[in-house]
């Protein structure tokens, strides 16, 4: 692929993906790099895997920010919109995918404290919300701008990894709609709500067999009959971000049919 030139680079639209170091974040920054846009590839811990996403985000002709930011701490996202103005000048789509979760059975109602509701909704709820107010000033002198959170149909199905993060995914559902109310018109807000995504971190977190026996239980249920990949998710994250004109406030389900269900 042709480089662009410097005139023409500093005209490309940016986006900045949140937690973008792997599953549905790498897949996000990698398909924006594609589709001829410039990113901002965040991670929080392992800037090896960061270095990785970009250098194929570059091979695509984009240029590339990698910063590192907890989003949990709001100064650290203060310092990663800071780092975006400096290097891009723009901002046009924000995508808020970090997140975290502890794998707890529903049932066990002692699984869970009150610190880990605080660090999940730290990153998932008040993350998000810290890295759109930093960024809002930038994305507004961009029309047509857009914020994409990345959800769960978890907060939908009263299903998931464990309690805390169920709630989390529907207080961030909630924070789309009041947010595409307070920054509308110049800020579109969506949020996009997967299903069971195949990715390392839930291969991780189920452990081999409980991903299987969950999969075979999902693909069963699922009108699809299929899980969800990340560039399956990507996708769907591309359009609220860079299509979707006439859309706000909505939260948008990649789930391969589970909440429809099969006959």
């Amino acid at each position: 692929m042709a480089r662009l030139g410097s005139a023409e680079s500093a005209n490309k639209r940016v986006c900045v993906i949140t937690g973008s170091s792997s599953g549905i974040g790498a897949a996000t920054a990698v398909l924006y790099a594609q589709q001829g846009w410039d990113v901002c590839v965040n991670f929080s811990r392992d800037a090896a895997r960061a270095e990785g996403v970009a250098e194929e985000c570059r091979g695509h002709g984009a240029r590339v920010l990698v910063a590192p930011a907890d989003v949990a701490q709001d100064e650290q996202c203060t310092a990663l919109a800071a780092a975006v103005t400096g290097h891009f000048g723009r901002c046009d789509v924000l995508v808020n995918s970090a997140g975290t979760t502890k794998f707890v059975d529903l049932a066990d109602l002692e699984g869970l404290s009150a610190a880990d509701f605080q660090r999940i909704y730290a990153v998932n709820v008040i993350g998000a919300y810290q890295m759109i107010r930093a960024l809002v000033p930038l994305l507004r002198l961009n029309p047509g701008a857009g914020i994409v959170n990345v959800s769960s149909i978890a907060a939908l199905l009263g299903g998931g990894s464990s309690l805390a993060y169920i709630a989390s995914k529907g207080a961030l559902n909630a924070l789309t709609v009041g947010l595409a109310r307070a920054l509308g018109p110049d800020i579109r807000v969506n949020a996009v709500a997967p299903g069971m995504v195949d990715s390392p971190w839930l291969r991780n977190g189920l452990g081999v067999d409980g991903f299987a026996t969950r999969r075979q239980s999902y693909e069963r249920e699922s009108a699809l009959a299929s899980i969800v990949t990340p560039v399956d998710v990507a996708q769907t994250i591309y359009w609220l971000g860079a299509g979707a004109a006439k859309t706000t406030g909505e939260v948008h389900v990649v789930d391969g049919g589970r909440r429809v269900g099969r006959a």
